[in-house]
């Protein structure tokens, strides 16, 4: 077994703003005002919310620009965080749903010519549910993709409208999100070379095995090895669970878990989202 390669992403941007572009046109004024899975926000707060995520990495990333907010801890990282998406949603409830897609045709195409123009084998930011140190920008680049990806799906849920859930776009979101699992074990212990083994059934699917070395768990691909613990989950649900739309008990019944009870579950508190 080996480290899992790396997701390289840059490419799906464009067509995934695409994607994104043509269901915001083909929305009817009801359905910008429909709930999503994001409490308390309707569909045009979710894109509300796309919107804040191009202008703050092209403001921060590109453009250089430094807010002067401190955090210390990923803890004060998801409640900054989740004070600061609260408070963009609440103000940019005045701005109409026609002014909102004007302004993510424009920042949409930015945020990818930006993107492209990074060194995906360089150290960039941390992505902090992955590891407290710098990733690899390929790693944060990632990060980003499943956040326009699932929030975009979050706005397909609410409308009723099929996702993106073919290999090519929805694949990468799953081999992404699984870089979570070191982290939800971190506190975890067992000897050395013990193995969790997560199959994630479907088309975008795969497997993957955490395997404890060196007091610390590491993720890996490949081989046929059985682990300790083994978790089966369908990919519907796995993204679901990674990005918190799913509770423990609904998760737990959604999952197969066979071998060591105490290392099986766990893996269903893995989360792949920052707040």
């Amino acid at each position: 077994m080996t480290p899992p390669p790396d997701v390289r992403v840059v490419e799906l941007f464009p067509p995934l703003l695409q994607e994104l572009l043509a269901l915001l046109a083909s929305l009817a004024e009801d359905d910008w005002r429909r709930p999503t899975a994001c409490t308390g926000w309707d569909v045009k707060d979710v894109a509300a919310h796309l919107l804040a995520g191009d202008l703050g990495k092209l403001s921060r990333g590109r453009d250089g620009w430094r807010s002067g907010i401190a955090v210390r801890s990923a803890e004060e990282l998801a409640v900054a965080i989740n004070a600061h998406n609260e408070r963009w949603v609440q103000a940019a409830r005045f701005i109409g749903p026609g002014v909102l897609r004007d302004m993510l045709t424009l920042t949409g195409p930015q945020i990818c010519a930006y993107f492209a123009s990074l060194d995906p084998s360089a150290l960039g930011e941390p992505v902090s549910w992955a590891a407290p140190d710098p990733a690899p920008v390929w790693l944060d680049l990632a990060r980003e993709y499943t956040e326009r990806w699932h929030h975009q799906q979050h706005i397909r849920d609410a409308v009723g409208r099929p996702g993106l859930k073919e290999p090519r776009f929805f694949a990468p979101v799953l081999a992404t999100f699984v870089r979570a699992l070191p982290m939800a074990y971190r506190d975890v212990g067992a000897p050395d070379g013990t193995l969790v083994g997560l199959t994630i059934s479907g088309p975008a699917g795969g497997r993957w095995m955490l395997r404890r070395r060196a007091s610390a768990w590491a993720l890996e691909t490949g081989g046929d090895a059985r682990g300790a613990a083994e978790v089966a989950l369908d990919e519907e649900s796995a993204w679901r669970l990674f990005t918190k739309g799913l509770t423990r008990e609904h998760a737990s019944a959604a999952a197969t878990i066979s071998g060591d009870r105490r290392l099986g579950p766990t893996l269903l508190d893995a989360v792949a989202i920052i707040a």
